[in-house]
Parts: C-alpha cells; structure tokens; sequence
C-alpha cells in the first residue's frame, strides 16, 4: 500500500492519544492535540525523525518490533494493530497465533469434513486430520511415530512418499516453491531454519530445489496419489487460510470431476 497511508493512520492516532493515557506528565499549554512526535518516538525507543519521516509517506521501513511497540503505545485494538501490519506490509505472528479458540474451532472442524482433510501449521507439520486422510496418507498420517509430522519431512524423507505421490518429482519441486511463498517473511525465523536445515543436509533433491528460489502459490488442482491398497486416486485440492488464524491452513482434498 502507499506509505503515506501508513503515515497517516499513525498521525491520527497520534493525535488522539492524551499524554496522560500514556504515563507522561505534561506542564504548560500545548499548541497540538495529543502527543507530539517527540513523545511517541520516546515511548517506541526510535527518534523523532524516523517517526517524522514515516508520518510523511517517506519510504522508510519498520521492523515488526517498531510496529508492535507503535501498536501498544497508541493502544490500538487488535483490528487496528492488524490494519497497521497491514499497511506495513508486515506478518504480526504474535496476534496470528494468540487467537486459541479460533484454532481449536479449525482444529475441530476436521472431523465434520468427510473428504480427506488436514490443517498444517507454519513449519507445515499436520495438526489435525481425519480418518479419511489418515487412510490415504500412507506412511505419513498412519504412523505412531512421536513428534510433528511434517508434509516436509513426509515427502522428502520418507520412501513411501514416492511411491504414493504420482509424479513425485514435479510434484516435490512445486512443493518447496508453495512452502518458500508461504513462510514469505518467517523464513529466518528460529522455528523455521531448523527444519530448512535438516531437509537440506538429509535431502539433495529438497536442497536443489529450495536453491532455486522457486516461489508459486499453493493454489490447488488436481493431485493423483498411487495407493498401495486402493490404487490410483485422483482428488481436487482446496486450500482455505482462517482469517484469524494465517499461520493455519485447512487443506481438503476433494473427489475430482468425473470427465478427468
């Protein structure tokens, strides 16, 4: 979006936030409504030019840190604070995995979809799925294994994954390109670079491709698995991201149309 949208919604909210709402003592007459652009840099820890060029539209950039601290001084609501991410162009993990009971709800839904379903997280590891999935999955969703299990880990480690997965070497290079547009921002994250770490010492082919800098959206189509007990099966996928919760994502894997 434009920064000077940006800079404004901030002045705004500059300006109707009372010193006193914030701790600071004030003395005299004030020429300017709420707190000045001294006061504000004050409270985040930035200097006042920084916050005086963001409020003009200039192309500065704010670390999710400044942004937070930005949306706890000027005590915005969490649809506010997500608008000022928003207009940052930022990922606020802290309010995308805070929402429990929206997750619990996705989590739940699972088992009322009939169609093989799943939800994964950030680090793609499965954090619920039906009996559906856990049929087809084979190797995957059927184990007792302890720990996450991860789609990664599933289909770059695991030898039943190349023979489930029809078409497994273009369907694994898109795979890590979907996974490189999906974890955008969080990709040097501490959550994240151990397991990047792990499929590329353990993997050539997941090493290759994450080096390719491929980046595709995970849009769906059509996916063919070849089943060991029940053959070939071809299914239409669909992926739905809460609007609470975008560190989820629901996945479904619907029956194809008949004329494929």
């Amino acid at each position: 979006m434009p920064p000077h949208n940006l800079g404004q919604f901030i002045r705004k909210h500059r300006e109707r936030l009372q010193p006193e709402e914030t701790g600071l003592r004030t003395t005299g007459r004030r020429r300017t409504p709420g707190l000045r652009r001294e006061e504000l840099a004050q409270l985040c820890a930035v200097s006042p030019t920084w916050i005086t060029w963001l409020e003009q539209g200039r192309p500065v950039s704010a670390s999710t840190e400044v942004l937070a601290r930005l949306a706890e001084v000027l005590q915005l609501t969490a649809a506010e604070r997500h608008y000022l991410f928003t207009l940052a162009g930022k990922l606020d993990l802290a309010t995308e995995q805070s929402d429990a009971s929206a997750a619990d709800a996705i989590v739940a839904s699972v088992a009322h979809i009939t169609s093989p379903a799943y939800v994964l997280d950030r680090q793609w590891n499965a954090r619920a799925w039906n009996p559906a999935a856990q049929q087809l999955f084979h190797g995957w969703l059927d184990t007792e294994e302890a720990g996450p299990r991860n789609l990664l880990r599933f289909t770059f480690l695991t030898p039943q994954a190349r023979e489930l997965i029809d078409n497994w070497s273009y369907r694994a290079k898109r795979l890590v390109a979907e996974f490189r547009a999906d974890c955008g921002r969080s990709v040097d994250d501490a959550e994240m670079q151990p397991l990047i770490t792990e499929l590329c010492q353990n993997s050539t082919e997941f090493a290759a491709f994450w080096q390719d800098y491929e980046v595709t959206g995970r849009e769906g189509g059509i996916r063919v698995f070849q089943h060991p007990q029940r053959g070939q099966l071809v299914y239409e996928q669909v992926t739905f991201y809460p609007a609470t919760r975008r560190d989820l994502k629901l996945v479904m894997l619907l029956p194809a149309p008949a004329d494929l």
